[in-house]
C-alpha cells in the first residue's frame, strides 16, 4: 500500500525531501547486505509505497508540497530533478507569494480555508494515483505560520475527505530558546488541533536532533541541512519495508496501519518518538562493528532513562524490582526513576538480526498496568540493512518521553497568555481567547494522562 507524503511550509518541504533522498540513497546503494532475491523484493515495496512510475523511468514521488512562499518548493523540486534518481511531479505544489508572518491563526483561519479547495484538489489526484492507499503522512514545524497553522487545517481537511485513511503527523519541536517569539502559541495551538485530527503524532525535537549532530556525527558548524539529514535517516529506518511478523514472507502491506495498531491502543495516547541506534559520520564506519546484544542493551536503557541518544545514557536509571516499592501513580519521583511506556516498536535491520534477543523489552515493568507486555511490545525486521550500517535499531515508543518538554511549553504559554502578551496578533485573524483557553484544556489533559501511567 502506498503513502502520501504533504510537505507544509518551509521546514515540512525542507525535510520531506531529505526524507525521499535517504529513501532513494538506501535503494540504490549497494549496501544491502543481503540476497538479490530479498533485496528486489525490498526495493519493489519501497517503490510502491513512496513513488509512482513515470514512463521515463525516473520514479516520481508521491508527494504534496504546500508553502505560501516559493522559494523553498522551487529549491525541492530542481534538486530532486537535478538528482536523476527521482523527482517531484511538476503539477503536485501550491505556493503563493505571501508567508503566514510566522502567524498560527493566519495560516489557519485564512489562508487555509482560502486555498482549500486547489490542495484537497491535488491531495486527491495524488491519491488516486495510488492502487491502494494506506494514508497520509504530513509533515510540518510547530513554530510558525504555515506549516503549524495551515498544516492543522489540512490535517482536519485530510481526516473530513478520508474518514477510513491513516493520519500520521510529523511534527518539528522547536528550540527550546526559541526560534520565534511566538513559538509556544503557535505549538500549543498546532498540538492541540492536530491531536482532535491525526491517529498519531510523531516528534522530532530540535534540540535534540542538533545534539546528535554535535556530539554523535562530530559536525562543526551545524546547518538546517545537517539537522534534516538525520531527521530523514531516522524517519527512513521507521518507514522503510520491513517484515512485521515472525516468519512473514511479505512486507508490511499497511505500513500506517501497522504503526497504528503497534503504537496507539487509545485515542487519549498519540505522542510517539524515536530513537535510533548507531548514529554517526560516515568515515567511522569502517572502523566500528556492532553485536545485537549490545545495541539491543544500549536501545532500552534509553529508553528507560529517557535518553534521546547512546551518548551521555544515565546507568543508573533502573525499572524497579517486583516486590519493591513504587512511588505513587502521582508522585513526581516516579518521572525521575524510569519512563513508562504505553507501546514500544523496535525495529532491526541487517545481518544476523533472527539472533537477536529482544526479551528484555517484554518487563511487564516498562509498561502500563492495562497492557500485557505481549500486547504492549512488537519487533519488526529484515536482514536488509539500512544506510550504510551493516546493524541497525530503531525505537518508536509511545511513553511519557514528552511530558517535560510539553509541560514546559505549555507553561511558557500560559505565562504570556496571562498578560495577554500577542493576544492581538491572533484575535485580529479569527482566534479569540476562547480557542486559546480549549487548547491549554486540551494539552492539560493530555499531560495529565501520561503523567498518571
Amino acid at each position: 500500500m502506498s503513502i502520501v507524503t504533504v510537505q507544509l511550509g518551509q521546514c515540512g518541504n525542507q525535510i520531506g525531501h531529505e526524507v525521499f533522498n535517504a529513501i532513494c540513497s538506501d535503494v540504490h546503494g549497494t549496501h544491502g547486505l543481503c540476497s538479490k532475491k530479498e533485496n528486489e523484493s525490498y526495493h519493489d515495496a519501497c517503490k510502491e509505497r513512496f513513488f509512482s512510475e513515470e514512463k521515463s523511468g525516473v520514479p516520481v514521488a508521491r508527494a504534496v508540497l504546500v508553502d505560501m512562499e516559493p522559494k523553498v518548493i522551487s529549491q525541492a523540486l530542481s534538486i530532486a530533478a537535478r538528482s536523476g534518481y527521482w523527482k517531484y511531479d511538476d503539477r503536485s505544489h501550491f505556493c503563493q507569494k505571501q508567508g503566514s508572518g510566522n502567524n498560527w491563526a493566519n495560516g489557519y483561519s485564512v489562508h487555509g480555508p482560502k486555498h482549500k479547495d486547489i490542495i484537497m484538489n491535488l491531495v486527491q489526484k495524488e491519491a488516486e494515483k495510488c492502487d491502494r492507499l494506506s494514508g497520509f503522512f504530513t509533515i510540518m514545524s510547530m513554530a510558525g505560520g504555515t506549516g503549524s497553522g495551515l498544516g492543522a487545517f489540512v490535517t482536519q481537511c485530510l481526516k473530513d475527505a478520508f474518514p477510513a485513511s491513516f493520519i500520521l503527523n510529523h511534527v518539528i519541536w522547536p528550540y527550546g530558546t526559541g526560534e520565534v517569539i511566538v513559538q509556544n502559541y503557535n505549538s500549543v495551538l498546532t498540538l492541540s488541533h492536530l491531536y482532535h485530527s491525526s491517529d498519531a503524532l510523531l516528534v522530532h525535537e530540535n534540540d535534540v536532533i542538533h545534539k546528535i549532530c554535535a556530539q554523535l556525527m562530530n559536525i562543526k558548524q551545524i546547518s538546517f541541512r545537517d539537522v534534516n539529514q538525520v531527521i530523514a535517516h531516522q524517519l527512513g529506518s521507521v518507514f522503510q519495508p520491513i517484515y512485521t511478523a515472525e516468519g512473514a514472507l511479505h512486507y508490511s502491506r499497511s505500513p500506517l496501519g501497522d504503526l497504528m495498531e503497534t503504537l496507539v491502543p487509545h485515542p487519549e495516547f498519540k505522542m510517539l518518538g524515536l530513537r535510533n541506534i548507531p548514529q554517526m559520520p560516515e568515515s567511522s564506519l569502517a572502523y566500528s562493528s556492532f553485536s545485537w546484544p549490545g545495541l539491543i542493551k544500549h536501545l532500552r536503557q534509553m529508553l528507560i532513562a529517557n535518553a534521546t541518544m547512546e551518548e551521555g545514557i544515565d546507568w543508573q536509571v533502573r525499572l524497579p524490582r517486583p516486590g519493591s516499592s513504587i512511588p505513587s501513580k502521582h508522585s513526581t519521583s516516579k518521572l525521575l526513576h524510569f519512563n513508562t511506556s504505553i507501546a514500544n516498536l523496535v525495529i532491526l535491520r541487517g545481518k544476523d538480526m533472527h539472533s537477536a534477543d529482544l526479551g528484555s523489552f517484554q518487563d511487564p515493568v516498562l509498561y502500563t498496568s492495562w497492557l500485557t507486555p505481549q500486547d504492549a511490545f512488537n519487533l519488526w525486521k529484515t536482514p536488509r540493512a539500512f544506510n550504510k550500517y551493516e546493524k541497525s535499531a530503531a525505537l518508536v515508543s509511545n511513553s511519557q518521553f514528552l511530558l517535560k518538554p510539553l509541560d514546559n511549553l505549555v507553561g511558557k504559554a500560559w505565562n504570556m497568555f496571562a498578560s495577554k502578551a500577542y493576544i492581538h496578533q491572533y484575535t485580529k485573524f479569527g482566534i479569540e481567547e476562547e480557542d486559546f483557553l480549549d487548547s491549554f484544556t486540551t494539552l492539560e489533559q493530555v499531560i495529565s494522562s501520561y503523567t498518571t501511567l
